[in-house]
């Protein structure tokens, strides 16, 4: 049982009841990825919504990020 699913359901409907474009995305958190640049950059260790947790790759370090739907962007990493 995931006791962290109700509030990140509602954190996702949040998100994407406001999905916003790249700039605006940017200008709110600063830098973000697309799907292609966050493969570039990152693998990928697992998703739950609205979380995706990565390893960098340029440094191995650990973290997590959030993510919007439509348009699909990746955005607030933190290290972790």
């Amino acid at each position: 049982m995931d006791m962290t699913e109700n509030v990140r359901r509602e954190m996702t409907a949040i998100i994407n009841s406001v999905a916003e474009d790249r700039l605006a995305t940017e200008a709110k958190y600063g830098q973000c990825w697309n799907t292609e640049e966050l493969q570039q950059d990152f693998d990928v260790l697992g998703f739950a919504a609205p979380f995706v947790i990565v390893r960098r790759k340029s440094d191995s370090v650990k973290g997590s990020m959030m993510f919007q739907h439509s348009p699909r962007l990746y955005f607030k990493f933190d290290a972790a």
